[in-house]
């Protein structure tokens, strides 16, 4: 009696092995609803809601974990842990419908969260596409920096025409965005006057502009900045502050209706790097992603212009770099598109101690954990490895 287990988190190759036992195809839908089973914390639940939780969810089959305090009836809202199959989530559900304490409203969370978790395409695809009409995932973001000291190729593009010719060669290898930065956010760098910076851009991405088809995305802090490069022809904007920054950068996005990119970052560039401590990482990710989101959309951006981006290297060590590769798909819960820039940081330096330029195996290696795990954009220095490894990708995981 031979066993083998069955390793997927794809539900249509879950249906095509029920299929081949010759089960019924009325059976395949219903099992394989019961196949994948999810851990769901719940923040701040007082101890009826929390009681009632756990029963509902041990009536579907399910469990709920909870606090010691919370069977003697301590009033202190306490986080549970609920765990199920979809199919158990969506029963629990619809009973928490009917439920006090607050459940209901957790009863809409769950629909919300399996809705977005349970899509066969990847999450927000409809903005990637409005991007790149009809690239293939992931899409490949090629770094081209305007910039004096950035951590890995400062100094090399700074020259308008050395800039253009730079981009205009990622887009002939295959990149499917051109993000231009003309400010270095290395640990430890200095701001830079909006006036400069400008000034380092706007010549780059109004030629650009009228050579290259790939839409191209300013990488700034700074709503003047953002502004006049959207004004020159830029058609994204990738915040490192995730809008914290400038009080600006919102209204100026609602008002253009361009994809904006959300990144985490830990205190500022100059010193986010000066011991980064979290008390529970995926946690506190989690809720600066809600917060900002959340402030996005009160300013008038929709929702579907919106991508997130963990912010690898930006106030980590490098324990929290890794632990955000392997549980990156905790973030899809959003139903955004999820960023992951990772080439050449030095969360990839190894004992033979390359320089960042040295580090391409290392940031396919680390590019390929990040797709596998969610990622659907790329920022990246080396375009034609990326795109090499993505066709590879796009076979073993059946990527559109």
């Amino acid at each position: 009696m031979p066993l083998r287990e069955i390793i997927t988190d794809s539900t249509e190759e879950l249906a095509a092995e029920l299929a081949s036992m010759d089960i019924d195809p009325g059976g395949v839908g219903i099992m394989t609803s019961k196949a994948f089973s999810h851990r769901i914390r719940v923040r701040k639940l007082k101890s009826p809601a929390a009681n009632i939780l756990k029963q509902e969810m041990l009536s579907v089959g399910g469990d709920c974990a909870t606090s010691r305090t919370v069977i003697l009836g301590d009033e202190t809202p306490q986080d549970v842990l609920m765990m199920g199959t979809r199919r158990q989530l969506a029963a629990v559900a619809k009973k928490l419908k009917s439920q006090p304490f607050g459940l209901k409203k957790l009863a809409s969370e769950i629909a919300l969260f399996l809705s977005r978790t349970g899509k066969g395409e990847a999450a927000g695809r409809e903005t990637l596409t409005a991007i790149v009409a009809g690239a293939p995932l992931p899409l490949l973001m090629g770094i081209v920096n305007v910039t004096q000291d950035s951590f890995s190729d400062g100094g090399q593009f700074v020259a308008p025409e050395a800039a253009v010719a730079h981009a205009l060669e990622l887009e002939k290898q295959g990149a499917d965005i051109l993000d231009i930065g003309g400010e270095s956010t290395r640990p430890g760098s200095e701001p830079m006057p909006a006036e400069q910076e400008s000034g380092r851009i706007v010549p780059v991405i109004t030629e650009l502009a009228a050579k290259a088809a790939a839409p191209i995305s300013i990488d700034t802090m700074k709503s003047p900045v953002a502004a006049a490069a959207l004004d020159a022809g830029a058609r994204v904007v990738n915040d490192v502050s995730a809008g914290r920054f400038d009080g600006e950068m919102f209204a100026l996005v609602a008002d253009r209706g361009c994809p904006l990119i959300l990144m985490h970052m830990l205190g500022q560039p100059k010193t986010m790097q000066d011991q980064p401590h979290y008390d529970n990482l995926m946690d506190e990710l989690h809720r600066f992603f809600e917060d900002r989101l959340s402030a996005a959309v009160k300013a008038g951006i929709s929702e579907s212009q919106l991508i997130i981006d963990p912010g690898i290297g930006f106030g980590k060590s490098m324990i929290h770099n890794y632990i955000i590769l392997n549980r990156l798909r905790e973030l899809l819960s959003f139903g955004r598109p999820v960023l992951v820039g990772v080439s050449r940081k030095s969360l990839l330096k190894n004992k033979l101690g390359e320089s960042p330029a040295d580090r391409l195996e290392e940031t396919i290696t680390a590019q390929t954990v990040a797709v596998m795990n969610g990622a659907t954009v790329l920022r990246v220095h080396e375009v034609l490895p990326a795109v090499k490894s993505r066709a590879i990708l796009q076979r073993t995981l059946g990527t559109p």
